[in-house]
């Protein structure tokens, strides 16, 4: 049994604000910013959207964290906090209140957005009870009671399949709903060709209902029938308008941004971002993305819907998000060499070229500067559409988050200790660990998500391969993707495929790779080989703490992929564990800097080659099968586990800016400072 303790929210913890004000300033036009404005609010009034997709009572807390701030009349700074409340509770308290606020809004719900582990305050009920009271209103008391035991209890401390004893709220009030009958629902969605990612699944005695977000509370397209059954006869059933009143202002700013498009093309995709949106319908939001895909190197990029699924336990059902970002075009510069050497690089994976697009269609790669993300967490990258046949069909568009990438705080609370690695290599980690992950990040993004081919007959009798050739014994259907084959497994699979083509690139050819990122000089490319490797071993030990010892199960999929990775590794012979007694307190990282050129590119193809020619030939039962062996967490490592937590290290949490117009129709970008408060702050001013 875990202790309560494992649960509390962190303490002392990074707090970055992520400044894109420069970058906005230096928009050519009024347009593009009054256009960025609204696609900001847009994406932002999905945030009541992620709440409900966590859990029952995110919302409440939401509202309750806004309404304290709102009543002792929005304090700015942590020290402010202090002056209004400290004379009735300690500063302790007060602390540990806001640590707990920041993080909860930091990551839009009470689960962490990076592992889905629920966090409590380091309060005990008792004691958050006197900070409620020494705020002193009844209506703030009213909506506590309503979430004070959600708060503290942890019976379900992960997000998951309800008979697992976890939490979805994509299934809202339906704890009994089993993984069977979900998959039943989602097979018959698939079979009637509706995509699941803006659903919601309601278990009613031995029927369903599958809730619809959208603006209007009546199917308005024909994309939904009036009613499916499982293949056991069970009844579906839709409901729409599943969080219309965020849907409503959400379509009412795509309108106005409308005003302000710059091209055809850009007036397209928001125009079916509006017809998603406002009726439901995720064919028109796969036109968004076709049209998105076309809009190469807009001033203003964005992208915003049900995007990814790694929260949902079938895997099927998207996390709102919405992404506002201005071009960094020095950066871009550097991926713009990349995307041009794409060919050759693709060349040298491990793989025969049955296995890969017949031609690569050179992406639009670029770095950004985000205004605005809007969801549980921000990604260091971006690959989609995240639609297969779109990327097949018409590209796919590699992002690079910079100011995500480069984010520290300016005033760190504590000094920064890399854990597991020796004195000896602290300075030179910190040195080359943001230019190593930029490597890492845009070969992830560019060949790694956008490499592959999958085997399919297109239609019945007509395939997009050879079918003579006697290694394809399997392949994808004319209805099937990979994510519904592959189900849960595709995310954490997918993800440790683009991380393997990214590290095995960067070992294998180093002289290619790397001055394409400024890293010219032997010496400077030896020592990003070495930390580049570092940098991955590590993060799949540190992956330890997302596995969940109990369940055996993994709780954040690019964790398991890195684990996957660090295990591979090990084996290999590629570094070694080194502690000098069993606590592990002392347990360091040894890299063998000799085996880079060799033992380790030869495991990492090995383990990629794999996973590559699993996924392309739909070969779901061997592949799963061995992803799953490649990321078991033996007892080998399970022991591992405690002293990980032990000196675990806060996750930085970002603080966003907002827009507003001001009296004389100039957008203004508004920023906030480096604490606590200054989170609350900027959730307050977007009154969402």
């Amino acid at each position: 049994m875990s202790a309560i303790s494992d649960f509390y929210a962190d303490t002392e913890g990074p707090i970055v604000f992520l400044s894109a004000k420069k970058h906005f300033d230096a928009l050519t036009t009024t347009n593009a910013k009054l256009y960025a404005h609204h696609l900001s609010r847009a994406s932002f009034y999905g945030t009541r959207a992620v709440l409900r997709s966590v859990s029952p009572e995110s919302e409440d807390i939401y509202d309750l964290i806004l309404l304290i701030h709102e009543l002792l009349n929005t304090p700015k700074t942590n020290e402010e906090y202090v002056k209004l409340l400290g004379d009735k509770v300690s500063e302790q308290t007060i602390t540990y209140y806001l640590e707990y606020a920041s993080q909860f809004l930091g990551n839009v719900g009470n689960y962490k957005s990076f592992g889905d582990k629920k966090f409590i305050p380091r309060l005990s009920p008792q004691e958050f009870d006197e900070f409620v009271k020494a705020v002193g209103e009844e209506k703030v008391s009213e909506k506590y009671n309503k979430v004070r035991e959600a708060i503290f209890s942890v019976d379900q401390p992960l997000l998951g399949y309800p008979e697992s004893g976890h939490l979805s709220n994509y299934y809202p009030d339906s704890p009994k709903i089993t993984k069977t009958e979900i998959d039943a629902v989602n097979k018959a969605l698939a079979k009637a060709g509706i995509m699941p990612e803006n659903t919601r699944v309601v278990k009613n005695d031995h029927e369903f209902q599958v809730y619809v977000a959208s603006a209007v509370g009546d199917n308005t397209t024909d994309y939904y029938p009036k009613e499916l059954a499982t293949e056991d006869g069970a009844k579906i059933t839709f409901k729409f308008g599943d969080h219309a009143s965020e849907f409503v202002h959400i379509v009412k700013h795509l309108e106005e941004a409308l005003k302000y498009v710059a091209n055809d093309t850009q007036a397209a995709m928001v125009k079916y971002y509006i017809e998603s949106f406002k009726t439901g319908s995720m064919n028109a939001h796969k036109k968004s993305q076709i049209e998105w895909v076309k809009d190469i190197k807009p001033e203003v990029e964005s992208n915003i819907g049900f995007i990814e699924t790694y929260r949902d336990p079938s895997g099927v059902r998207g996390e709102w998000e919405g992404l506002v970002a201005m071009v960094n075009h020095e950066r871009t510069a550097k991926f713009s060499q990349l995307v041009n050497n794409a060919g050759f690089f693709i060349k040298e994976l491990p793989w025969d070229k049955i296995y890969e697009k017949d031609e690569f269609t050179p992406p639009d790669f670029t770095s950004l500067e985000v205004l605005t993300f809007a969801g549980s967490g921000i990604p260091a990258g971006i690959n989609i559409p995240n639609y297969d046949d779109v990327r097949l069909n018409y590209g796919f568009k590699n992002v690079s988050l910079g100011n995500v990438l480069s984010a520290n705080p300016k005033n760190p609370k504590k000094k920064e200790e890399i854990t597991f690695i020796d004195e000896s290599l602290q300075e030179l980690f910190k040195k080359w660990r943001d230019d190593s992950f930029e490597v890492q990040v845009g070969l992830h993004e560019l060949l790694g998500h956008g490499t592959g081919k999958l085997l399919q007959e297109t239609s019945p009798g007509k395939f997009n391969f050879d079918k003579s050739d006697k290694r394809i014994t399997s392949w994808y259907g004319p209805n099937d993707t990979w994510g519904s084959l592959f189900g849960l497994t595709a995310g954490s699979f997918e993800e440790c495929r683009a991380e393997l083509v990214a590290l095995y690139l960067i070992l294998k050819k180093p002289l290619e790779v790397l001055p394409i990122f400024d890293i010219k000089t032997p010496e400077d490319q030896k020592s990003v080989k070495f930390i580049a490797t570092l940098l991955m071993v590590r993060a799949g030990l540190l992956g330890l703490e997302f596995w969940d010892p109990q369940s055996k199960k993994w709780g954040q999929p690019h964790m398991q992929a890195r684990f996957g990775i660090f295990k591979q590794l090990h084996k290999a012979g590629v570094f070694s564990l080194d502690y000098s007694d069993d606590s592990f307190d002392d347990l360091k990282i040894t890299l063998d800097e000799s085996t880079l050129d060799n033992k380790a590119v030869d495991a990492l193809g090995d383990f990629l080659s794999h996973l590559h020619i699993y996924k392309t030939t739909a070969n779901v039962k061997e592949g799963v099968q061995y992803y799953v062996d490649k990321t078991t967490v033996d007892p080998e490592y399970a022991r591992f586990r405690d002293v990980v937590l032990k000196k675990k290290q806060p996750r930085r949490k970002i603080i966003q800016g907002n827009t507003f117009i001001n009296a004389s129709g100039e957008v203004e970008v508004e920023e906030y400072e480096e604490s606590e408060a200054g989170m609350i702050n900027s959730y307050s001013d977007r009154l969402v």
